[in-house]
């Protein structure tokens, strides 16, 4: 099989996000008189979108019923979206190889495209602050739409670089991203250096785990300029 495009997740795949995620929710949480979480904590519960990040963020002995807790962390996660869209790139950076691994997929013509579960506007701000023109295409969590592991997205991705699922690797580091291509048929592969241990990829149904960004090019090393 020649696989012919990457799409890849942002957060713990692309670059290290962390810093910034756990500081914008962080300072929501305090704005809204609950303590902070550690940078760590926020490595488990990252990668299913905002509002359930301040789900999980929230003291679970906050004694709210179901609809308050869940408008309770609305409220924060809009203050953190906005508290992030005003500093998306203060602690992010990529991890190592990744540029590399970008400027060769370009210069093998390689279409590539970035899906995420974090808010639309902060994803473009983040990619094209630090990859500026790398990307064909661009895709955060749009209100309204479904997010990852729905396939749609991916799909409406697809049909924009003119791809086929089947010539398509879906490239995470997370159960989200495993599970997103197996629901739209593209390989799915795993990558050890983000925030999901090497067992939580392999449970997902992840094809292959890679170690270093570079190891993606050997599933497209036959691919000619």
């Amino acid at each position: 099989m020649k696989y012919r495009c990457v799409i890849f997740d942002l957060d713990g795949t692309l670059v290290d996000t962390i810093g910034d995620i756990a500081a914008s929710m962080n300072r929501s949480l305090a704005l809204h008189g609950f303590p902070e979480r550690a940078v760590e904590e926020y490595k488990k519960i990252v990668g299913w979108g905002i509002k359930k990040l301040a789900l999980g963020a929230l003291p679970a002995e906050v004694s709210t019923g179901a609809d308050d807790r869940t408008a309770l962390a609305e409220a924060i996660a809009a203050d953190a979206a906005k508290f992030y869209a005003e500093k998306p790139l203060v602690h992010s950076k990529p991890y190592p190889g990744i540029r590399e691994l970008l400027a060769e997929l370009g210069r093998k013509k390689i279409p590539a495209a970035v899906l995420s579960n974090k808010p639309d506007p902060v994803t473009a701000l983040v990619v094209e602050g630090l990859f500026p023109g790398r990307f064909a295409c661009i895709r955060g969590d749009i209100p309204g739409a479904p997010r990852k592991p729905d396939p749609t997205a991916a799909w409406e991705i697809l049909v924009e670089l003119g791809c086929t699922p089947g010539e398509t690797i879906l490239m995470g580091d997370s159960e989200i991203d495993m599970e997103s291509a197996h629901n739209i048929g593209c390989f799915p592969l795993g990558v050890s250096w983000g925030y999901r241990p090497r067992e939580t990829l392999e449970a997902a149904g992840a094809a292959l785990i890679i170690d270093s960004p570079e190891e993606l090019l050997d599933l497209i090393r036959d691919i000619k300029m």
